[in-house]
Order: C-alpha cells, then structure tokens, then sequence
C-alpha cells in the first residue's frame, strides 16, 4: 500500500511539472521596439509636433498571453528625457522594468536607449503603458491586453471581438509647456481642450467628424471593451447610447459581473466591458465627459463621441442625409452618487485571501497645499489663491524625486544622501479630515521620504482625503502591486464604527483606487515583491505638486524573494 502512495505521489508529481513544463513552452519572448520621435498630429484644426510612439497615436497596442516575457526596446529620439510605465504589471523582482523615473530608473536622455525585461505572471485583462517622465504621457500611451494561457479561457462567453477604448485629453499647445508654465507661476496649469477616444475628439469638435472613431458590432453579437483612462488629470464617465454595459473586469483582474449604463474610470483605471448587439441596426454615439469632484475647479467640460456603427445599419440614399448617431445622456459632472453606486457594485468573482493578520497598519492622509511665496520668487511666481504656490502631500510630506539617482539604484547600491526611511505611517497631526481645515495645516513639509516594509509583511492603509484647499476623487495608484479594496466611504475614517463595512469576502483586487472626495478608501496587500514602488495620485497635476510616496520593500530570503540585479544598459544618470 504505502508503495502505491509513494507511487501516486511521484505520479501526481511527474504529471504537475509535466503541466507547468507545457504551460512554459507555450510561453513566448515578444521583443518589440519603441522610437519615441516627435510626429505631426494635426487636431482641432491645428498640427502639433507631438511626442509619440513609432510615430503612432495613441501608441502601438501591445498583445500578450499571461507567462509570456515581453522586451521592449526604447529609443529616445526626441527632445526630451523619457521612461515607458506598464501600468498595474506586477514586475515581480523586475524592478528596473517599472518605468517612474528617478524611482526605479534614470531617464532614458535624447539619443540614448533601454530594454524594459519583464515577465507576465497570473495577470490577463486590460493593462496599459504610458510614459512617466513629465508630462509626455499626454500622447505616449498605448494599451496592454494579456489574453489567458494557452488552453484556458474567459470565465465569461468569448466574445465575437474585442476592441481597447482608449480615453485620452488633448491640449492645443504643447504639454510640457503647459506643465512648465504651471510649474513657474505655482497655479494650477491650463485645461485642456478636448478629449479623445482612440486618440480622436469626435464629431461635437471642429475639425474633427471626418476621422471620428468607428466601433464595429453586429445584430446579436456580444462584444468586449477594453476601456482604458489615459487621461492626464480628469476621472471620466463613459457610456454608450441605448446599450447596456455588463462590467467583468478591471486593472487586469476579473469581477463577478454587474449590469450597469455607465462606467466611470480615474485615470490609471481600466475596466471591461461587454456590449450586446441588441438594438436597432443604426449608429450610435459612445461617449466620455468629466467626473468632476474639486469644487470650484476649472475643468474641461467637452464631451468626445465615436460611433458604434451596426455593421447592418441601413445606408442612406444620398450623402449628407444619414441620420445622426443616437446620443446617450451623461451623468452631471458632479454627479458623485452614480460614482458611489458603480464603486460598490465591484467584488471579485469568488471569496479570496484577504490578508488579515496586519503587520503594518498605516493611515495616509491625500491632498492639496498652498505654499507661501518664497521671499525671493516675484510675485508673478506665486499665482496660486492670494499669493500662493499650489502643492500637495500625503501625510503632509510632499514627494521630491531625487535628481542624480534613482531610488532603487541608491537603495541596491547602498548610496547615502539619496532618500531616507522616515515617511510617517500616520498623519504628524490629527485633525478633522474633511472639515474646516486651519491654514496652519496648508503647508506640507518637502522631502524624499520612503516608508520601509519587511518582505512578507500583510499591510493596510487607510486612504484619507482632505478638505485642504479643495476636496477631491484621487486616483491613488501603487507600483508593482494589486491591492484588495475592503471599504470606501465617506467623512473621516473611523475605525471604531467603519471596521464593521470591511469586505473580507470577495473585495475587488485593482492597482489604482479611486478616493471618493471628502471621504475614505481602505486597501490591503502583502508586501511580496522587493524594490522601491512609488504610490502616487494618477492626476498628473497632483503628482507634479508631490501627492506621492514610496515604499521600500526589503528583500526576503533566497533568489525568489530578492530584487534582481541592475540589468547592463540601464540609463546612468
């Protein structure tokens, strides 16, 4: 008997390594190259020099099955410093591949190049990747798709097609002016002035119906879209007229599915879709336009369109006479109760681990700042409310990158002077988050400030918004991590009263989680991935002003839990 059992065990071994060996071979290298030039893009009746990739815009989409190893090559051939992010890739030891620059890298300069290596592990979905350097990710961005392994599949009916809806904003000027203005004056920089999808405004703008975006689908066709906000600085609703959403994944991991009219991404976010062919063969407008939460804010108020086009929509007799597209209604943009609704409706498909045990409980207070005028800056420098600077923090430290070292090189190369391990886990001072905030509290602390983490360790954090200034939805994003979303709400987080609405069931796992404004957002992750990962506002603005921090996560024991080594061509600074 007990050969019998070693037998089955040995078998049982054989057949899984057997299993894994296949599921290895059907694993791919994708070696791809990226020139990043300046391009004409002619929109709104104006052709700008555009920073793309490959002279594409937006960027080449990039199609990959989950274990597969992707090598891009980047070569900078523009003016500018650059580095290419793969948004929510989970860059488990492969650190050097994130992309911040001056977190896990120098940048690549003008002239120079870099091969981001990195392997896909258990992740399928919608991702996307976007330069972090500046403000170039305005028009360098491109969508991620992970498709399942070689033999598994969709744990909903393959659709027929599929189809990356990627939400862009569109400045008629150069965005890295409109940055560098901002940055010089201490206001907030200039709107935009339009929005995109697929990198096209759409028929409500001038100069733009000829080259509207055209979505296909068929009578009785279910559809998947891959809808990605690549927006610099504004949460989007999106909806499509007359058709229903049934919403089965997000940030490349997969959601019990939920019926809903619209959807609403902070930049950073994804979220798939499906649509059914179930109306009337026509045309009909998809739409996106601002969720916006920051009182007395200017936004961009513009709405972008591209047509679902019925593949057996009737043609008109004569040109010109062709109906117009059906337009759908959009929430108001500050319609924070249909933001709460479709936040709620996530959870996972089935009961998951959460972590509980927590090593490390952590409360992080998000928001803006004023920053007096500096006695020697002319007052033209200081155009922020009555005299002012705009700035921003968490916990009331606002992020400094470092200059002549990344964070992780200084930190595998054990260089003093670069950062230090002193971010507060809790707020310095207490006080009524969401009320009436004294100008005592307007002013953060600059620094480089990282938080340290044991490798292993099982973390929360509680994500705090502020009334300072203005509150506001921030789109919190955590490099090389997923995290479990186990409550939102509103007000100040109390864990007394609030501990009771934590999901520890079937939480939905995302990489960037959209703070409800004036209120709360609690996450939880184990610490299972060495490196330094910047945790940020995906708000560009925001990020500019310091709304970020940095976790150094401390190797563990043995190859498997240690940050690899630097690969040879990486940037120097």
């Amino acid at each position: 008997m007990e050969t019998f059992k070693d037998f089955s065990i040995i078998f049982v071994g054989l057949f899984l390594l057997i299993c894994s060996a296949l599921s290895l071979a059907n694993a791919e290298v994708q070696q791809h190259q990226f020139v990043i030039q300046a391009t004409p893009v002619k929109r709104l009746c104006k052709t700008h020099s555009s920073i793309t990739v490959n002279g594409m815009f937006p960027g080449p989409t990039l199609e990959v099955k989950d274990g597969d190893t992707l090598e891009v090559k980047v070569i900078n051939k523009a003016r500018y410093n650059v580095t290419i992010h793969w948004h929510g890739i989970r860059q488990m030891r492969t650190g050097w591949a994130d992309g911040p620059e001056f977190v896990t890298q120098c940048p690549i300069r003008p002239g120079g190049s870099y091969t981001y290596r990195f392997t896909i592990q258990g992740q399928v979905g919608t991702l996307w990747w976007h330069a972090h350097s500046s403000w170039l990710r305005a028009t360098v961005y491109g969508a991620l798709i992970i498709r399942p392994k070689e033999g598994e599949s969709y744990p909903f009916p393959k659709p027929k097609r599929e189809t990356p809806i990627l939400l862009g904003e569109w400045w008629d000027a150069n965005p890295i002016d409109v940055v560098r203005e901002a940055t010089r004056t201490g206001a907030s920089p200039n709107i935009s002035d339009a929005y995109t999808i697929n990198g096209q405004p759409g028929d409500l703008y001038i100069c733009s119906s000829k080259d509207t975006t055209i979505v296909p689908i068929d009578s009785g066709e279910t559809n998947l879209l891959r809808v990605i906000n690549a927006a610099l600085n504004q949460p989007l609703f999106f909806t499509v007229a007359n058709h229903k959403l049934t919403v089965v994944g997000a940030d490349a991991s997969y959601l019990k599915p939920f019926t809903t009219s619209v959807i609403m991404l902070g930049p950073g976010q994804t979220t798939d879709v499906l649509i059914r062919g179930d109306q009337a063969p026509a045309q009909y407008y998809m739409a996106a336009r601002a969720y916006q939460s920051a009182q007395n804010a200017p936004f961009d108020n513009t709405t972008t369109t591209a047509i679902l086009e019925y593949k057996s929509a009737p043609c008109p007799a004569k040109k010109g006479l062709a109906p117009k597209p059906i337009m759908p209604s959009l929430p108001a943009y500050n319609d924070t109760n249909t933001v709460t609704a479709f936040s709620r409706s996530f959870r996972s498909p089935q009961k998951v681990e959460v972590p509980t045990d927590i090593d490390e409980s952590l409360f992080f207070t998000v928001g803006l700042g004023l920053n007096n005028c500096p006695p020697n800056f002319h007052k033209s420098r200081c155009q922020g409310p009555n005299g002012t600077r705009f700035t921003a923090s968490m916990n009331n430290v606002s992020f400094v990158l470092p200059g002549n070292f990344s964070l992780l090189q200084a930190h595998q190369q054990g260089i003093p002077g670069v950062f230090t391990t002193d971010f507060p886990g809790t707020p310095p001072v207490i006080f009524d988050y969401t009320g009436n905030v004294s100008q005592s509290l307007f002013q953060p602390v600059t620094g480089t400030k990282l938080y340290k983490l044991k490798y292993g360790s099982r973390v929360q954090i509680v994500i705090q918004d502020t009334s300072i200034v203005t509150p506001e939805n921030h789109p919190i994003h955590l490099h090389g991590y997923d995290f479990y979303i186990i409550a939102e709400g509103f007000g100040n987080f109390n864990p007394q009263k609030d501990t009771s609405k934590f999901n520890l069931v079937d939480p939905p796992l995302r990489n960037t989680v959209a703070v409800p404004v004036n209120g709360w957002a609690v996450i939880r992750f184990v610490a299972d991935n060495p490196g330094v990962w910047l945790m940020h506002c995906h708000l560009d603005v925001h990020i500019t002003w310091g709304l970020a921090m940095a976790f150094l996560v401390e190797n563990g024991f043995g190859e498997l839990q240690t940050l690899q080594a630097p690969p040879p061509d990486l940037p120097i600074c």
